[in-house]
């Protein structure tokens, strides 16, 4: 369990587009042009999907619980404050930021067991994103790898993978437990890279929040954002291509255009 947040325990639509996929990116665009499978092969070789809050929405649940644990207490957990550690270590700690708000100390072990019983329940809940299924049995038939890079524990990201069914598919997993640093580090990133042989230029990011955009960037892949109702409010400016969803976009058409940059 993670002291801080609990997560181990644990802009609206743009046009900017500047791969060119749509005269604007969002639900309902199609693309101008679609390419056959075999147009992918030796430019694109592999995706690296972020975990929380892309795969699976974990982030709402996490922040959600602490919420109501705040308005428990007679105070109210600031959004401003709780989007740093978004996608990154846990850099804010929920207890003691309560604890100065209420100006006396308070026994974090209660309050995490019961954040975590809360968001487990939350947790359980919630569907496989829309669109990542289909991207990974696209991926397989038009042989581009797959990895999942996370700030989040092993424990955590290959637990839930594996209870959704999806563990088998990526051929490598990189989580905190791997890397010196997490994002916005892009360690998570370059380990992939090293573990699969693909150069950076050949490799897309699927990130959610800015501390994963900047991680993946920073290692030199492209990076797609698609934001969760959470981080949809956060600056996602740096990345590449701001999806509403990956099931707005086929894997093969992005993968093509991607690789004509």
């Amino acid at each position: 369990m993670s002291r801080s947040t609990g997560r181990e325990a644990r802009l609206s639509p743009s046009s900017r587009d500047p791969v060119g996929l749509y005269g604007k990116v969002g639900r309902g665009n199609v693309l101008t042009t679609r390419r056959r499978e075999g147009d992918v092969q030796g430019d694109m070789r592999l995706v690296v999907f972020d975990f929380d809050g892309l795969i699976l929405d974990t982030e709402a649940p996490v922040y959600d619980v602490w919420q109501a644990i705040y308005a428990e207490h007679g105070h109210t957990l600031d959004f401003a404050r709780w989007a740093e550690c978004i996608g990154t270590a846990d850099t804010f700690d929920p207890c003691d930021h309560l604890e100065t708000l209420l100006g006396r100390p308070v026994e974090a072990a209660p309050l995490l067991q019961l954040h975590r019983a809360r968001t487990d329940v939350l947790i359980a809940a919630q569907p496989v994103l829309p669109g990542v299924r289909e991207y990974v049995d696209e991926a397989r038939r038009l042989g581009v790898r797959l990895g999942v890079a996370s700030s989040s524990s092993r424990a955590w990201v290959e637990g839930h993978l594996t209870r959704l069914g999806l563990r088998g598919h990526f051929d490598v997993v990189r989580c905190a437990d791997d890397v010196a640093r997490v994002k916005p580090d892009p360690a998570l990133y370059l380990s992939v890279l090293e573990a699969t042989g693909v150069a950076a230029h050949q490799a897309v990011a699927l990130e959610d929040s800015p501390n994963g955009v900047r991680a993946a960037k920073r290692a030199g892949l492209a990076c797609i954002a698609v934001p969760n109702p959470l981080t949809a409010r956060l600056d996602l400016a740096e990345a590449d291509l701001r999806l509403g969803s990956l099931a707005d976009v086929p894997l093969a058409d992005l993968l093509a255009r991607l690789g004509a940059r």
